[in-house]
């Protein structure tokens, strides 16, 4: 991953874009790591990954429940109890 100071980033803002269309770019502040640019097409593809990580774990808690026979009918219960 290319690697940029601030300084850098805020001088040669455009560069800046244009290079994090190929990869992202670290930016760094007084040494340390402070953000991350990195394309829309990739942000999407990350974020199309976490959904995707979610709904599959959302799947696996739904099919343990079902397995040790939790119901619809069930679950109502426990959610309109006091």
């Amino acid at each position: 991953m290319k690697s940029i100071s601030s300084n850098a980033a805020k001088q040669s803002f455009g560069r800046l874009l244009d290079d994090a269309q190929w990869e992202p770019v670290l930016i760094q502040k007084h040494n340390r790591s402070a953000a991350v640019i990195l394309s829309i097409a990739e942000y999407g593809r990350l974020r199309g990954l976490n959904i995707a990580e979610f709904e599959a774990f959302c799947d696996g808690v739904s099919e343990e429940a079902q397995s040790r026979g939790l119901t619809e009918e069930k679950l109502k219960e426990l959610l309109t109890e006091d």
